[in-house]
């Protein structure tokens, strides 16, 4: 359909996308996540994904998907709090309190809504309180503090002379709850979370982290940030996905008891949209179990990030302060960036995005590079081998 008269903006906003380097291209899958994918008939390396584990096509994953679906059908059928809690949902939370060391937690519908449901319901218009957020933190807790409608303040990325200042600056406040991500999606640096923890201490403050892309990579079997630091008895609320490490879909939250039946009162993704679906929360079970029992996926996944980003580094390529496996290959300009992402694609067989303005600021266009512990060796070579050879080519490596 060619949008006429009142919609033609829209065609003319495409166009400018496209001219600027911000038109970003969406690649269908025709196969089953993983190391490799079919796209477009096409058999290309998946490396960005963030299939961390590899498990989103874990056989025991299937299997218990597929056991869920004979016993328990496909939909929950309603909201938690009317007929839409299932045992599975309750086990499934049991289970992740666990793994977590926590207490309790709530199940979501997806770890946007995990944040949006929490957040709005921790701190709410008209209270005496205020958000402190990080400068960098997602979309998704940006969009949490808008739906609460409280005031909120931002600090400096990593900076915690500005978190303290912002602290001294609203000490009387009677709720201050600070949010940040764990790891930054974009950059894979850490929220330095210790220092954190001691301000909030200082200050009476509460913490809430986004653990989004910790679950399942850091941390001992891959519990997480607050595991990374050994902070259990010190942060307030965790907030995981099940859609990245553990390869299914959903979101959740952990924290203390009180405070999980509070959030079961209170967010409204909990109260007002269905609940999650018995094969995926089957599917989650089963990817918890895995990780309780064994260490070695998350090994493997941190011993293939090692290899490819010394080698990426000795090649020249600037990956920033990436801690973490999401490897950011800087190329700043983002025409250079989506010529990088449909060269690897069409050239090499390599299937990496390009992240531009406005995921990213401009003038800071990437390559986001994403190992798993189901790639190989020899998989990660052809894209060390690939990025030297097409950096030379364009004159970005001399």
């Amino acid at each position: 359909m060619v949008l006429m008269g009142k919609l033609d903006w829209i065609k003319e906003e495409l166009e400018e996308l496209k001219k600027k380097g911000l038109y970003v291209t969406i690649r269908v899958l025709q196969s089953a996540q993983g190391p490799w994918v079919v796209v477009n008939g096409k058999r290309v390396l998946n490396m960005c994904s963030n299939n961390y584990l590899g498990l989103a096509a874990h056989p025991k994953i299937k299997e218990a998907a597929i056991r869920a679906i004979l016993d328990y059908g496909v939909g929950a059928g309603a909201v938690r709090t009317i007929a839409g809690t299932m045992e599975l949902h309750v086990e499934l939370e049991e289970k992740l309190a666990k793994f977590k060391k926590r207490e309790a937690a709530i199940l979501f519908q997806s770890g946007y809504n995990a944040n949006l449901g929490a957040i709005s319901a921790l701190l709410r218009k008209g209270e005496d309180g205020i958000f402190l957020s990080e400068e960098l933190n997602h979309a998704s807790i940006i969009d949490g503090m808008r739906l609460s409608g409280a005031p909120k303040v931002i600090y400096k990325h990593l900076d915690m002379d500005d978190l303290k200042k912002k602290l001294e600056e609203n000490k009387d406040k009677k709720k201050k709850i600070i949010v940040t991500d764990g790891v930054f999606s974009m950059d894979g640096d850490l929220a330095p979370l210790p220092e954190i923890v001691e301000l909030a201490e200082q200050y009476d403050a509460i913490v809430y982290v986004d653990d989004a892309h910790g679950e399942g990579v850091l941390g001992s079997h891959g519990r997480g940030i607050v595991d990374h630091f050994n902070l259990h008895d010190k942060v307030d609320f965790e907030m995981g996905t099940l859609s990245k490490a553990f390869g299914v879909i959903g979101g959740y939250v952990a924290g203390p008891e009180e405070a999980i039946e509070y959030l079961k009162q209170r967010a409204r993704p909990f109260l007002f949209s269905s609940a999650m679906n018995p094969p995926d929360v089957a599917a989650a079970i089963a990817a918890v179990e895995i990780l309780q029992k064994s260490d070695d996926l998350v090994k493997k996944l941190w011993d293939n990030t090692h290899f490819l980003q010394k080698g990426l580094r000795d090649l020249g390529y600037d990956l920033g302060n990436t801690k973490h496996p999401i490897t950011p290959v800087m190329l700043y300009d983002e025409k250079l960036a989506q010529e990088f992402s449909r060269r690897l694609y069409e050239e090499y067989n390599i299937f990496a995005q390009a992240i531009v303005y406005p995921t990213v600021p401009l003038g800071t266009a990437r390559i986001r590079l994403e190992p798993s512990a189901a790639h190989t060796k020899e998989d990660l070579k052809l894209v060390i081998d690939a990025f030297e050879d097409l950096g030379k080519k364009t004159g970005f490596l001399k």
